[in-house]
């Protein structure tokens, strides 16, 4: 087997969560401040998706005070605790860049019920 396989199959974490485009997610992120270590919640909509093995990512977009707010994990990251789904909405793009243009109640998006 490749080296760079070994090494990738080592660092991939196994317990991810199946997440699709449009799900609101709540995600445990490890901080560091100082000497100190806590844990801080980003909650919002994942836009994009990029699976790519180890490299695999995922974009997260959420309003704060009135400014939209994007950021980018990679899904085997060390600093992710857990990533927990809240809802999920019914898209029918993988990229949902339109949102960057949308405000307030037009920025909405219909929840998918499950049958």
């Amino acid at each position: 087997m490749n080296l760079i396989n070994i090494i990738e199959n080592s660092q991939k974490k196994s317990n991810i969560t199946k997440l699709f485009s449009g799900d609101i997610v709540k995600i445990n992120i490890w901080v560091l401040e100082g000497n100190k270590k806590r844990i801080q919640i980003f909650e919002g909509i994942i836009i994009a998706i990029k699976n790519k093995g180890i490299s695999s990512s995922i974009t997260v977009r959420k309003i704060s005070n009135g400014e939209g707010v994007e950021r980018m994990f990679p899904l085997h990251s060390p600093i992710i605790e857990s990533i927990i789904v809240n809802r999920h909405s019914l898209v029918r793009k993988s990229k949902l860049y339109y949102l960057r243009n949308k405000k307030g109640r037009s920025s909405r998006i219909k929840q998918r019920l499950k049958k």
